[in-house]
């Protein structure tokens, strides 16, 4: 059996960044499914939030799956439920971009709490501000036109 400890930091946003998750219940609601969804995947989350546009997961990786493959099976069945539910008044959908880093074991706290005053964070900061930062802190800029 080979032992992993591998975690990633997950940040992804609504198509075009429409506000579609506009209340707490109803990102409450959506985060609980992707969490419980994981379990049904074999997908371990440590810790999932976010706001209005984007969702915020940290996930522990195992020998089975590419970042790729958890990103197209949290995001796809996120929202096939999200829409067969018709939790939103539009048709939901993800954007196909997302960013992912590694997490060193001595900063799993910090990002823990990060992900978990997403509401607090933003009502600071908007997902742009914080797209911004996350691409100058990780080296990203490169990748931008």
């Amino acid at each position: 059996m080979p032992y992993i400890k591998v975690y990633i930091h997950f940040v992804w946003s609504t198509k075009r960044r429409q506000k579609f998750l506009n209340s707490f219940e109803l990102r409450k609601k959506v985060w609980k499914h992707i969490k419980e969804n994981s379990i049904k995947k074999d997908i371990h989350i440590e810790m999932i939030n976010g706001y209005s546009d984007h969702c915020h997961c940290l996930v522990s990786l195992d020998n089975e799956k590419s970042i790729g493959e958890v990103m197209r099976l949290l995001k796809g069945e996120s929202s096939f439920w999200i829409n067969k539910n018709r939790l939103c008044n539009e048709r939901f959908k993800w954007q196909n971009d997302y960013y992912a880093v590694s997490v060193c074991d001595s900063a799993i706290k910090n990002v823990r709490d990060y992900i978990k005053n997403q509401e607090t964070h933003h009502k600071k900061f908007t997902f742009y501000d914080e797209f911004e930062e996350f691409i100058e802190k990780h080296g990203f800029e490169r990748f931008l036109d």
